[in-house]
């Protein structure tokens, strides 16, 4: 039954919330229900096809930076010889908002004050070789990318040695929203994307 239709005894206006998602394991779609979801900020599912078990984040403000499990096709690059390497089809789309600027900002760590704002969709950030180069001896020569496919921006570790989080948590792919931050090595990096003036 499609979202916001009530069945039989049901009260018409009562909305149906659903959630739809794929098994990180064999990529079989599922529907999570409303009674499955509501407030809690992860659910954990088992797959009806191959029966793995599966724990999927459940969007919650769409102003807030949303972590992204199980990891959409752009994150599960099995590893690579380095940011250069790119796919047609894994780049197709990737775009810079219209009326918008998009800058990355770091304001904690060694290169405290660098920003670099975005004059392509796809940055990748590191120690050496990278698009954003940050002095920084924690991170990694090429640890992490941010790319934009218009008004989505997201963030993606490349296998680093210590790792890229948010609120504290080590994240391999997420969503960034105006005023995310992010940290890799003892860098922090602000994400802002305010409208371009007239």
């Amino acid at each position: 039954m499609p979202a916001g239709l009530a069945g039989p005894g049901q009260d018409r206006h009562a909305k149906v919330v659903l959630m739809q998602t794929a098994c990180s394991h064999c990529g079989a779609q599922h529907i999570l229900k409303d009674a499955q979801i509501a407030g809690h900020p992860r659910v954990q599912f088992r797959c009806s096809k191959c029966g793995q078990t599966n724990v999927v984040e459940v969007a919650g403000h769409p102003e807030r930076t949303q972590v992204i499990s199980p990891l959409p096709s752009f994150a599960r690059g099995e590893g690579s010889s380095g940011p250069g390497v790119t796919f047609d089809s894994e780049y197709q789309g990737l775009a810079l908002p219209v009326g918008k600027t998009i800058t990355l900002s770091v304001i904690a760590g060694p290169a405290k004050g660098q920003a670099c704002p975005l004059r392509q969709p796809r940055v990748v950030l590191g120690r050496a070789e990278a698009d954003l180069e940050i002095n920084d001896p924690e991170v990694s020569r090429w640890h992490c990318v941010v790319e934009v496919k218009n008004d989505v921006v997201r963030l993606r570790d490349l296998d680093s040695t210590n790792g890229t989080f948010i609120h504290g948590e080590r994240v391999r792919a997420a969503e960034l929203a105006h005023l995310s931050e992010f940290r890799i090595g003892s860098t922090v990096v602000l994400v802002t994307i305010p409208p371009k003036p007239l």
